[in-house]
């Protein structure tokens, strides 16, 4: 069931995607070569804990990590790991927080040093796909509008929108009703509404839209070893058009 948020709980959701926002500031200053994703990871623990918040995402369904940290081919859901960043990297530290209740998801990638030119691309395309989508968030619209937007336009650029995830809803639960897919089906979905608050959070690969899940049973990579990138942001839907809760 598709819930409607009022003005006091996306006021709440939008205090949560502030500070969400804040630490992807802070983040961006941090990533260097010779930094850890695990070090980043302990980094946004004390941010949200000096912030009076709380990493959600940790203890949900047993991940025992305040973010997801995925590493050029790993799509999404990677584990913080020890190995140090190295020059030419591109990393998508993926976070939920939640401040006295109200929630907010934000995804981000960025380039480790001096990264190739075909990484910058998969990066500005990637995030062009985000804000395509987010355009299409208006109330009268169809949820498959996103997908519409955003796929065309990753596949003249030479990539492919992953298929195995999907955006969603989200409220005082991670992940709610509807789902968001961010390519094309000849189903239309559900009619946008007022007051619905989603992620829209594509994933862009370099290469085949086709991923494996590793033995952790959490992170998938590509099933080619190509590059992946991903940026999202929460979104209010208002009868003034889309209201991002994350913007940075």
């Amino acid at each position: 069931m598709i819930t409607l948020k009022s003005a006091r709980e996306i006021k709440q959701m939008h205090e949560a995607g502030k500070l969400l926002a804040s630490c992807h500031k802070e983040i961006k200053k941090l990533i260097k070569p010779g930094i850890s994703t695990l070090e980043i990871d302990s980094f946004v623990e004390a941010y949200l804990r000096k912030n009076g918040a709380t990493a959600e995402q940790k203890g949900y369904k047993g991940y025992q990590y305040a973010t997801c940290a995925s590493v050029n081919d790993e799509i999404c859901h990677g584990f913080p790991k020890k190995e140090p960043l190295r020059n030419g990297d591109i990393v998508t530290i993926d976070m939920v927080v939640n401040l006295d209740g109200g929630l907010a998801d934000s995804a981000w990638s960025y380039g480790v040093g001096r990264i190739s030119a075909r990484a910058r691309k998969l990066l500005t395309v990637a995030e062009k796909c985000l804000y395509k989508g987010i355009e299409k968030t208006v109330a009268g619209g169809k949820i498959s509008d996103i997908g519409i937007a955003i796929q065309p336009y990753a596949e003249s650029e030479g990539f492919s929108v992953v298929r195995d995830f999907a955006g969603h809803g989200i409220g005082p639960s991670i992940h709610e009703s509807p789902q968001v897919l961010h390519f094309i089906t000849p189903f239309r979905g559900a009619t946008l509404k007022e007051g619905m608050v989603l992620t829209i959070e594509p994933m862009i690969n370099e290469g085949t839209p086709f991923c494996r899940i590793e033995e952790n049973g959490w992170t998938a990579t590509t099933l080619d070893g190509k590059l992946s990138a991903q940026f999202e942001h929460t979104i209010a839907i208002t009868k003034n058009g889309p209201l991002i809760l994350t913007l940075q």
